[in-house]
């Protein structure tokens, strides 16, 4: 008995979608080297290099998939690592940065700003002073915000 329609083996991927889904696996192997190697130094070339794309491409490729450039990315992962290290407080603002990968302090203290809503000596300050909350739960209510969605810059953690 044949039912109706194609079964998923009868299906045949067509160049395109074939096309498609390895440019997917391209760009994940990208966003999975930035997540794990975030500290390292990273740029476009080299992430590019290790998917054998050339820089403009990954670039206009992973925008299209994530919706961020790789390096608006990259340092999204770096000021998450940074909070949940401020939130310890037994580092300076200049330990962080450069444990988090960032090589400007100032490059670093910007983003933050700019992801967070408050530069990182307040965060860490701020974040010092909240207690009773689950580390789960604080990296969830401080996750940084990207895209320049970040609340005004008197806004507070708790």
């Amino acid at each position: 008995m044949r039912r109706c329609g194609a079964s998923w083996q009868d299906r045949h991927v067509t160049p395109d979608v074939d096309a498609r889904l390895r440019e997917l696996v391209s760009m994940r192997k990208v966003r999975d080297r930035i997540d794990r190697d975030y500290a390292k130094p990273l740029d476009v070339e080299a992430l590019a290099a290790g998917v054998h794309l050339s820089a403009g491409h990954l670039s206009r490729r992973f925008r299209e998939t994530y919706g961020e450039s790789p390096y608006s990315y990259l340092m999204t992962r770096r000021i998450e690592r940074a909070m949940a290290l401020l939130r310890r407080g037994d580092r300076s603002v200049t330990e962080v940065c450069f444990e988090v990968g960032c090589s400007s302090l100032g490059t670093f203290s910007s983003r933050f700003t700019e992801l967070v809503g408050v530069p990182p000596s307040v965060y860490r300050e701020r974040a010092a002073h909240v207690d009773g909350i689950p580390v789960f739960q604080a990296k969830q209510v401080t996750r940084p915000i990207r895209n320049r969605e970040a609340p005004p810059r008197d806004a507070h953690l708790a």
